[in-house]
């Protein structure tokens, strides 16, 4: 179980503002009280996940919501891969919260190394649901690895 004298950051990847949105208003319900970041282009994810620019000073995220649709290059497929391939990123737990629900996106997802994959619900309350149940297990349940 979580130390819950820690606060914990959450990284939100996702390419519609109106999702972003709510995803941020549902985590800052928690009574974990995580620090959120949302964003909504690739360029920008990495530049903050690799501390650059105006992000020099950034914390390390706890973890990440990662929508596969993100805007910008690298492609969302590609940001996944080249965290869970860099040293200093790749224990950080990443959850693809994404629209489709092709197979091979599942598959590509795991074989990639992503944590889960998680079907974005398109209606606005399934989503919250979703969302509190993601916090539940990652935030509360599970132990997750320290920088």
């Amino acid at each position: 179980m979580q130390d819950l004298s820690t606060q914990r950051l959450i990284l939100v990847l996702q390419s519609d503002p109106t999702y972003r949105h709510l995803i941020q208003e549902v985590l800052a319900e928690n009574e974990m009280n995580p620090q959120i970041v949302t964003m909504g282009h690739t360029q920008e994810a990495l530049n903050f996940l690799r501390r650059e620019g105006p992000y020099a000073t950034s914390q390390r995220p706890d973890l990440i919501l990662l929508d596969l649709d993100l805007t910008g290059e690298p492609m969302g497929y590609d940001l996944l891969s080249m965290i869970k391939t860099a040293p200093d990123l790749r224990r950080i737990p990443i959850i693809v919260l994404t629209m489709s629900d092709r197979s091979e996106d599942i598959f590509k997802t795991y074989a990639i190394q992503g944590n889960c994959y998680v079907i974005r619900p398109g209606d606005r309350d399934q989503l919250i649901q979703t969302i509190r149940r993601i916090e539940d297990f990652w935030l509360k349940i599970v132990t997750l690895p320290q920088e």
